[in-house]
């Protein structure tokens, strides 16, 4: 499913730019969700849950600007693509600082919109997968290739990254087991360990040894299973 989140405080606008985008729904062949947003700090409650595809954010609005919505977005989230609308062009060299995708100038121009959705719609082909990740400090996004390994503790999950970090989350390792499968490369070795199979050195019948050196444990019995599973997936890779 393809989101895209319209944030405008001006409600005439945010109708305007809703038709718009509804309008570009009908022409593509993937379905589309679209959610209508007035203000930046409800955004931000927003993607601090989800990550949309796309963001359409006006820039000038009270309180909370669409700049600055942006930037703090983009501390938690690189992949969604944001597309600023305003009707000054002044802060345009500015919009480089947080990746921005596009910059409309209002009235929203019909076609140069569809040539930027378009645009952010065939990236999500490319675009590498991410999961967010819920910490005691908020919500972190994070790409699935920067992924080593996931080990369970103390009731938490403590997500090893190839950089060396760690990153606690509270939630449980089954739900991460939902979420990373076997077609993502992911791997539960053991009821404490799901590891990602590119990250792999090398591995017997009862230990995994990853590439930065850590040794996670492959329960009884899985051993096998473990071994078919890391073959068939690095060789279609």
């Amino acid at each position: 499913m393809f989101e895209i989140v319209i944030c405008d405080d001006d409600g005439a606008c945010l109708e305007q730019t809703n038709q718009l985008v509804s309008d570009w729904c009908a022409t593509v062949s993937v379905p589309v969700t679209v959610k209508t947003i007035d203000n930046g700090d409800q955004l931000l409650a927003y993607c601090s849950r989800c990550n949309p595809d796309v963001i359409l954010l006006d820039i000038m609005m009270p309180f909370l600007n669409g700049m600055d919505a942006a930037k703090e977005i983009r501390e938690h989230n690189s992949t969604s693509k944001i597309i600023f609308l305003t009707s000054s062009p002044e802060f345009a060299i500015e919009s480089y600082d947080v990746n921005a995708t596009g910059y409309l100038l209002k009235p929203v121009d019909r076609d140069k919109l569809y040539k930027l959705l378009n645009k952010c719609l065939s990236a999500t082909d490319t675009t590498a997968d991410s999961i967010t990740l819920h910490t005691a400090f908020g919500y972190q996004n994070i790409y699935l290739h920067n992924i080593e390994c996931l080990e369970a503790q103390n009731k938490k999950v403590i997500i090893t990254l190839f950089d060396g970090k760690k990153i606690e989350t509270v939630s449980t390792l089954s739900y991460y087991e939902n979420l990373l499968t076997v077609e993502k490369g992911f791997f539960k070795c053991h009821r404490s360990y799901i590891v990602y199979l590119p990250a792999v050195d090398h591995f017997s019948g009862t230990e995994v040894v990853t590439k930065t050196g850590m040794k996670l444990s492959i329960a009884r019995g899985l051993g096998k299973t473990f071994q078919d599973t890391y073959f068939s997936y690095m060789f279609q890779e």
